[in-house]
């Protein structure tokens, strides 16, 4: 398994402001359904459809409204993809942090890519 996550800048510092926090080999995960494997890998779908359609147009990833903290993330079509097929080996998704200083008019909400897609999925069924 590849692993795309960020190297922790504090492996290894006795003052990592992370060590009094639970380890996460203590959490119990419990696997993915076969249900929400599926829509995972839907999704992964999904984003190379839209980074096909979009990338080329000048659309660097996808913003989603985050509901723990209630901010728009910004993500790159390749930390999308790295974040869910992360979700699939580890049956959790990654702790996120805000990208810093992206330009929103880079990146598209799901809907949009979604409408986006379907509707020239339309217009090529019609022609």
């Amino acid at each position: 398994m590849h692993d795309d996550a960020p190297l922790d800048p504090f492996h290894g510092d006795p003052a990592d402001p992370a060590a009094a926090l639970p380890d996460e080999d203590d959490d119990v995960v419990e696997p993915l359904s076969p249900e929400e494997r599926e829509d995972v890998l839907a999704d992964l779908a999904d984003i190379d459809i839209f980074q096909a359609l979009l990338e080329p147009r000048g659309v660097r990833g996808l913003v989603v409204d985050c509901e723990d903290c209630g901010e728009p993330h910004y993500f790159g079509w390749s930390l999308l993809a790295s974040n869910l097929r992360h979700l699939l080996d580890a049956g959790q998704s990654r702790v996120h942090e805000p990208a810093f200083g992206p330009d929103p008019a880079d990146y598209v909400s799901w809907d949009y890519a979604r409408g986006y897609a379907d509707a020239l999925m339309d217009e090529t069924a019609e022609e």
